[in-house]
């Protein structure tokens, strides 16, 4: 009875049709029993949930990131910030930290970088940013502003099924219904986003719809479609007991279906950097440069070995730094240690603040991230705090945004004021924060609060 009780309790958590209040209800009940996972002083702000492409909702990520023992977590979903009141609410009831951002396309074609490949495998002059630290009293302008990018790319997933199923039916599959097969199983009706895996999970369904799971599917991959997939991964796919199978395929089809049908988003989808930078900062918000870096092995398996921005860093950076992103965001178990020490050396030429999250989106993928509590990474555990505290003073307050110029410490280094903020954001009340908001607000403008105390 008790087991069948904790069984519910998790299905209406990381239930998408649950109304987010009966998910955070359930959340509550399971949060009455102990973690099994000892905090580690670990975060992760970039876990995706299904507002664009997760296994998990808010609740559910908040709650496993809680039991892989991250003492903070933050959603960023593609175009879409639906998540971000459902994500914070479950943080507070967990007792973890809690921050929220967005994810976007957007061009940057000024000069050279037209020509380009950035940070972006489809297309040259297109990079992913991040808008990380939302207040909270600008989350319903920040829906406004991905509303019509989020329309523009339904249109366009459109289109991409229409090719798909040229392509099924050619081959002997199924179509897709977009209505049925795409649409119903997002959250775009809730503000969420359709992106391309939404595409690419239906044709998932649509392959094992013909094969079944197992060492037929991966035939019928190189087969019928001229998919070959590594040793790795075909031995996930060769298992139809594999728990991860739908996320395994979905990444081969990333890598190899996709390319046959991608169409590039047009300007009303992937509109300027320069527009979103300053519709970020005008809300209190930190623009975050997403680095890439050359790809060699992917951890998530949908991305191909290739040559990034790299051999252009400098040059970009100073762009960057023209345009007015603030911050640059990595992955420290991405990347290598060289690439890594070069990034964070340019981030303290350029004042860029470092923010640090692994892209959740597989059921695969760990929450965990060991890498941020070794020496060369730690600080990034201190910039987590850092945007926590921002988002909660700017809510306040919007004058004690990190980089407001109204700040009364605006005139500090950013490492200064960045020392500052994490320790003030270690000193809200992980179950309340925004009732401890306003006094840690008075504590900011008075100064009252040491460089690098916790």
């Amino acid at each position: 009875m008790v087991y069948t009780k904790a069984l519910m309790q998790y299905q209406v958590i990381n239930n998408p049709k649950a109304h987010r209040e009966e998910r955070l209800a359930a959340l509550s009940a399971e949060a009455e029993k102990p973690s099994s996972a000892k905090p580690s002083g670990s975060i992760n702000n970039h876990i995706h949930t299904i507002y664009s492409f997760s296994p998990y909702t808010p609740s559910m990520a908040a709650l496993q990131a809680r039991n892989a023992g991250l003492e903070a977590a933050g959603s960023v979903d593609h175009d879409s910030s639906a998540a971000a009141e459902e994500m914070l609410g479950a943080c507070a009831v967990l007792g973890i930290g809690g921050c929220v951002g967005f994810e976007v396309r957007v061009r940057f074609t000024q000069g050279p970088f037209a020509c380009r490949k950035i940070n972006n495998p489809d297309a040259p002059g297109i990079l992913y940013m991040t808008v990380q630290g939302i207040p909270k009293p600008q989350l319903p302008a920040v829906g406004e502003f991905l509303a019509p990018i989020r329309a523009h790319r339904l249109l366009r997933t459109q289109a991409m099924t229409e090719a798909a199923n040229t392509l099924l039916r050619e081959r002997g599959f199924e179509a897709l219904d977009f209505e049925m097969d795409i649409l119903a199983a997002s959250q775009y009706a809730a503000g969420g986003a359709i992106t391309e895996r939404h595409l690419l999970a239906g044709v998932a369904a649509k392959i094992s719809a013909r094969y079944g799971n197992g060492p037929p599917l991966v035939q019928g991959l190189t087969a019928a479609l001229g998919i070959a997939p590594g040793a790795k991964i075909t031995a996930f796919l060769a298992d139809p007991e594999n728990p991860h199978y739908r996320y395994d395929l979905l990444g081969v089809l990333k890598s190899a279906f996709l390319p046959r049908i991608f169409i590039p988003p047009a300007e009303q989808e992937c509109i300027p950097a320069q527009t979103v930078v300053d519709f970020a900062r005008s809300v209190g918000a930190i623009p975050a440069y997403a680095y890439l870096g050359d790809v060699g092995e992917s951890p998530t398996g949908d991305k191909q070995a290739e040559r990034f921005e790299d051999a252009y860093l400098e040059e970009l950076f100073e762009a960057l730094a023209r345009t007015g992103f603030q911050g640059i965001t990595y992955m420290p178990p991405r990347n290598t240690l060289a690439q890594l020490l070069r990034v964070q050396r340019l981030c303290t030429e350029y004042g860029f603040m470092e923010i640090s999250g692994v892209d959740i989106n597989s059921s695969r993928q760990s929450f965990t991230c060991p890498e941020v509590l070794t020496p060369p990474f730690r600080h990034l555990v201190d910039t987590t705090w850092a945007l926590i505290a921002h988002e909660r003073l700017c809510s306040e307050d919007p004058r004690l945004g990190l980089f407001a110029p109204e700040n009364p410490l605006a005139e500090e280094p950013l490492a200064s004021r960045l020392a500052v903020y994490a320790a003030a954001g270690r000193t809200l009340d992980r179950y309340n924060p925004e009732a401890s908001a306003a006094t840690l607000a008075e504590t900011i403008r008075h100064g009252r609060i040491e460089y690098g105390k916790d």
